[in-house]
């Protein structure tokens, strides 16, 4: 029987779910997408339940009428700047160490790790193992086997404000479907646009949304460094609603059509045509003009993004560069002044590997909700039967094997 995955990504801007299929072949197919605006979500936080909530359920039923498939429980992606990372370690005695070590004594290693003062108003989200040390030795990936009597875990640990969590979870519930799992949105976006040789070699994943900017350092294959900021694609729009005197809805138009991050590389003379307040008929105006409002807000965010590389310290260890994903890094011109202002290999990714539904979500908008079924199937789920509470920062040892390489 196929297994049955869906994820739900509840963005500033949209909200999509997805239903998957894997096959004997382990191939994902798509059966059901269901996108609709997103209501009542700012900068990635929910701000209206009732709004959010009736955004969700609307999502999650146009998924059911395409897949034919009754929803009751999903990987939830989760944003917001409100998430923060710090990296821990963990230490225990092996129960069994002329035995070897077992999986539960991982399991007790990152127990130890979590085992941080955090503030009462914060919860621990993701505990995700970055290496052990078996007796001294250090640089080992997978502990489990090996013949030793202490094991010393060093875990990324990621945290969440506790009321913009539940806030999350009660939207997806009253709408009607249970909480399997919460995956912070770049992990997600990670599993659907990065190879394994990028995640080996150190790379950064720039996940440009709406509201957030989500950045996600790996190193050795695993995540090493997480921040999300509150600066995305609706800046942008914002931006020339102001600067050219337009409405919002014609702004993200004119963005969506004629938008360039790099004002150098277009005709100086090209005109486009744009929607004015106080205007009946639209005006023409330089697409030049359009792409200087742009490129400044885009410098910007990448001049951000290049202040949080070098502030976790990683700057050094990143050969594989930079992958853009997300709604913005559609636009067009974004890589070439990413490269400029970063210094680094830049390149913009997309969900691939996908059969079935595929005509619409094969774009670095829908990495995040890809990246969600994509995680979903390392960790074993099902989004159809018996419905599971939520149980947030569980299963510490399917993380463990979540960012192992094969066994064999």
């Amino acid at each position: 029987m196929d297994q049955i995955l869906v994820g739900i990504d509840v963005g500033t801007t949209k909200v999509c779910t997805l239903v998957g299929e894997i096959g004997e072949d382990e191939n994902l197919r798509i059966v059901g997408v269901g996108v609709v605006p997103a209501r009542g979500i700012r900068k990635g936080v929910i701000v209206n339940v009732n709004e959010a909530t009736q955004a969700i359920r609307a999502s999650v039923e146009k998924a059911e009428r395409v897949s034919g498939y009754d929803i009751e429980r999903a990987h939830i992606g989760l944003a917001g700047a409100h998430v923060s990372s710090i990296n821990s370690r963990g230490v225990v005695a092996v129960q069994h160490g002329d035995r070897g070590i077992e999986p539960e004594d991982v399991e007790r290693a990152l127990d130890a790790a979590r085992a941080i003062a955090i503030p009462h108003d914060r919860e621990v989200v993701h505990v995700v193992p970055r290496g052990f040390s078996v007796d001294g030795q250090e640089g080992i990936r997978d502990p489990i086997g090996m013949i030793g009597f202490r094991m010393e875990v060093e875990a990324h640990i990621i945290t969440g404000a506790v009321s913009s969590i539940h806030n999350l979870i009660k939207c997806v519930e009253e709408a009607g479907v249970g909480v399997d799992e919460l995956v912070l949105d770049p992990l997600a976006s990670g599993e659907a646009v990065l190879s394994d040789t990028e995640r080996e070699m150190g790379v950064v994943l720039v996940d440009i949304g709406g509201g957030t900017t989500d950045i996600a350092v790996f190193i050795e294959g695993s995540i090493w460094h997480t921040t999300i900021l509150s600066v995305g694609g609706n800046h942008l729009t914002n931006d020339i609603a102001v600067v050219m005197k337009m409405p919002s809805t014609a702004a993200e138009d004119a963005k969506i059509q004629y938008g360039h991050a790099c004002p150098d590389m277009l005709d100086p003379n090209e005109m486009i045509q744009v929607l004015a307040f106080g205007e009946n008929m639209p005006v023409r105006v330089p697409r030049r003009e359009l792409a200087q409002v742009l490129e400044a807000r885009v410098e910007e965010i990448f001049s951000l993004v290049l202040q949080e590389i070098k502030r976790s310290g990683y700057d050094g260890l990143l050969p594989a560069g930079v992958v853009l994903c997300g709604g913005t890094a559609q636009l067009r011109g974004i890589r070439e002044l990413g490269k400029q202002v970063l210094k680094l290999p830049v390149r913009v990714g997309g969900p691939g590997e996908l059969q079935g539904l595929t005509d619409s979500i094969l774009t670095p908008a829908y990495a995040t909700s890809v990246g969600l079924l994509r995680w979903g199937h390392r960790q074993g789920a099902v989004g159809l039967g018996p419905r599971r509470g939520p149980n947030v920062g569980r299963r510490f040892l399917n993380w463990f094997k979540a960012f192992l390489p094969d066994r064999g």
